[in-house]
């Protein structure tokens, strides 16, 4: 039986439901499928979403090589969303669906710089041994 820390698994459903959140809000407030309340509160849900990600940033426990892992994955996500973010509105600009795919990416973002940005800082301060 494998015996799982409440700590871990709560920073893992808040990531969970900020990447599901996020992808919503990224669908619905472009203009592909403009839901108006949405797009109305949209300052307000990107705030969540930062909330959430320094909520993730701070409950998951990584260490270690899990640290490295994390903090690899999540910049190449930041990295690839943020050029996705540019390079796929010009791209996909004739089918309509440029939008919707850059306000994903961009509500990702949200998400995920903030968690990454706070293992990082977590990870070098206990390289210090502060």
């Amino acid at each position: 039986m494998v015996i799982r820390s409440k700590e871990n698994s709560l920073g893992a459903w808040a990531f969970l439901i900020g990447v599901i959140l996020a992808v919503v809000i990224g669908i619905s407030t472009s203009s592909f499928l403009s839901i108006s309340k949405i797009t109305q509160y949209s300052p307000q849900i990107y705030a969540i979403l930062v909330i959430l990600g320094i909520f993730v940033g701070f409950s998951i426990n990584v260490t270690g090589k899990d640290s490295q892992a994390f903090l690899i994955t999540s910049a190449i996500l930041v990295i690839v969303s943020k050029f996705g973010m540019e390079s796929v509105t010009g791209s996909l600009i004739g089918i309509g669906v440029g939008d919707t795919v850059s306000s994903t990416f961009a509500a990702l973002l949200a998400l995920f710089v903030p968690a990454t940005i706070i293992v990082a800082l977590k990870t070098v301060f206990s390289m210090a041994k502060i």
